[in-house]
């Protein structure tokens, strides 16, 4: 704890010295989300990918199906879009927050 540097918390105009912990440290950052991006919510296998690059998909349509804990899970379209990136193959494992599919709405 020696090695730490002391850090500065203002809290209405009151001013907190603290130091951090490593956990504290060591945590995941808060990004702000993107829609336009289609993230793993879970890790697992690509069973099937259903859309192309440059393909346009209407909202609810099932783009690629994710098998995750022995199911497969079928991952919809959030709204009208076109697909500019596909980031996987099937059969590819992927972590969870793994970028699958990059999407631009359209109207």
């Amino acid at each position: 704890m020696a090695d730490q540097e002391k850090q500065y918390i203002i809290v209405h105009s009151a001013k907190y010295e603290t130091t951090y912990n490593q956990k504290y440290l060591n945590r995941k950052v808060w990004e702000e989300p993107n829609f336009n991006h289609i993230k793993s919510y879970i890790p697992g296998t690509i069973i099937e990918i259903l859309v192309k690059e440059g393909q346009l998909v209407k909202a609810g349509e099932s783009i690629l199906i994710l098998e995750a804990m022995k199911m497969y899970n079928d991952i919809k379209m959030p709204f009208k879009g076109k697909i500019l990136k596909l980031n996987i193959e099937s059969g590819q494992k992927i972590p969870k927050d793994f970028l699958m599919i990059e999407i631009e709405p359209v109207k």
